[in-house]
C-alpha cells in the first residue's frame, strides 16, 4: 500500500478548504485598536507599526486576507476625505473580483461617522464591517484582536450579505446608521438607541435577529462641500447662524431641543439662512424618538417647518451632517434634498 497516499489526501481536502475560504479585504487607519499606552506616562499614542497587522497571521484560518494600510490616523484625524479613500478602494478591490467582504479598523471618536458615510456612498455589495477597541494593545482587558476576529467572522458569513456597511464589537453587530458611541471608555460604547443590535457574534456562529428594511446608495467623487453643526441651547439666538451664513457655508445641521424647536430669537437666523439657500436640516439632540414639526408657537417646529426647514428622519447630528455633504454634492434642489432626508 502506497504510505504517501493517505497525505495526498490530505492535501486535497486542505486545498478544497483552501479554495472554500473567503477573501477578505482587511484595511487598518489607526485609532486606539492600533495604539499603545506609554508605561512612563500613561498616554496612548500611536506606534510606529500598528500592532494589529503582527497579528493579521493569526487571522488567516478564517479567511483568505489581503492587508492595506492606506493610512494610519488618530480618528480625530479623519475627515469625509479619508472617508472616500476608503469607498474607493473597497470599490476597486470588489471590482477586480478580489474580494468577498471587507473589515476596517478604525478609531471609536468618529468610527460611526466613516461607517455612514460609507454606507451612503459604498457600490460594491458585499459585507463591510467597521470595528475598532477601546483599550489599546498593551492594556489588560485589550479588546482590539477581540473585535477584529469577531468581525472577520461577521464578513464572511452569508448572513451579512444585503446588510449594508456593519459595526462590530464588544460580540453585538449594529448596522451604521443606527448605532452611536455612547460611552466614552466602556467597551459596550457602541449601542442603537431605540433599536439595539441586528445581531449577535457567539462562539458557535454569527446569528441576525433583525434585517434593514431600506438600503440607501449615492455615487459620489467629491467631497468638498462646507457643512456645519450646530447644537441648540437655551437662550440661543441668531448671531451664530448669521456667522455661518456671512461665511457662506453650504448647509447647516441644527441639533433642535425636543421634538424639533428652536428658542424664538434664533428663528430668525434659520429663516436667513433658507432666503440665502443654504439648506437648514433639523434632527433632535436627543438620542431616542425622531425631530417632528408638531408644535405651533414661535420657534416652534410648525413655523420652522414652513419657513422651508428640513426634519431628518430620526439621524444624529453627524450622521445628517454627513448626508447633506453627500446631498449637496448631488444636487441643490431643496426639494430633492429633503425628499433625501425622508428615506
Amino acid at each position: 500500500m502506497n504510505s504517501s497516499l493517505p497525505q495526498h489526501f490530505l492535501q486535497i481536502i486542505l486545498e478544497a478548504i483552501e479554495m472554500t475560504k473567503k477573501k477578505i479585504l482587511i484595511i487598518h487607519t489607526g485609532g486606539t485598536i492600533s495604539m499603545s499606552e506609554d508605561a512612563s506616562t500613561g498616554a496612548v499614542v500611536p506606534t510606529e507599526k500598528n500592532p494589529m497587522t503582527d497579528k493579521t497571521n493569526e487571522l488567516f484560518e478564517l479567511a483568505d486576507i489581503i492587508v492595506e494600510e492606506p493610512f494610519h490616523l488618530p480618528s480625530p484625524h479623519i475627515t469625509p476625505v479619508e472617508m472616500l479613500v476608503l469607498r474607493d478602494l473597497i470599490d476597486k478591490h470588489y471590482q477586480t473580483g478580489k474580494i468577498d467582504g471587507a473589515v476596517i479598523t478604525h478609531g471609536t471618536d468618529t468610527l460611526e461617522e466613516t461607517a455612514y458615510f460609507l454606507d451612503l456612498t459604498l457600490q460594491a455589495p458585499i459585507p463591510v464591517i467597521v470595528t475598532g477597541a477601546m483599550r489599546s494593545s498593551n492594556e489588560i482587558g485589550s479588546d482590539g484582536l477581540y473585535n477584529l476576529i469577531a468581525s472577520l467572522r461577521v464578513a464572511v458569513s452569508s448572513e451579512a450579505m444585503n446588510k449594508g456597511v456593519l459595526v462590530v464589537l464588544n460580540d453585538e453587530i449594529h448596522t451604521a446608521e443606527n448605532c452611536t458611541k455612547t460611552h466614552t471608555s466602556n467597551v459596550s460604547t457602541f449601542q442603537s438607541p431605540q433599536y439595539g443590535p441586528i445581531g449577535i457574534v457567539t462562539k458557535r456562529g454569527v446569528l441576525f435577529h433583525h434585517s434593514p428594511l431600506t438600503k440607501e446608495s449615492y455615487q459620489i467623487s467629491d467631497v468638498s462641500k462646507k457643512v456645519v453643526l450646530v447644537k441648540a441651547h437655551a437662550g440661543m439666538d441668531s448671531s451664530l447662524l448669521m456667522a455661518i451664513k456671512d461665511l457662506q457655508m453650504d448647509g447647516v445641521v441644527i441639533e433642535a431641543l425636543g421634538q424639533g424647536n428652536l428658542p424664538p430669537a434664533a428663528a430668525v437666523g434659520v429663516q436667513s439662512l433658507i432666503e440665502a439657500n443654504i439648506p437648514v436640516v433639523l434632527v433632535s439632540r436627543c438620542f431616542n424618538g425622531i425631530a417632528q414639526d408638531v408644535y405651533g408657537y414661535e420657534g416652534g417646529g410648525k413655523q420652522l417647518k414652513e419657513l422651508g426647514v428640513i426634519f431628518s428622519n430620526g439621524l444624529n447630528g453627524q450622521k445628517a451632517r454627513l448626508k447633506l455633504l453627500i446631498a449637496l454634492t448631488l444636487t441643490d434642489e431643496m426639494e430633492h434634498i429633503e425628499r433625501l432626508f425622508q428615506v
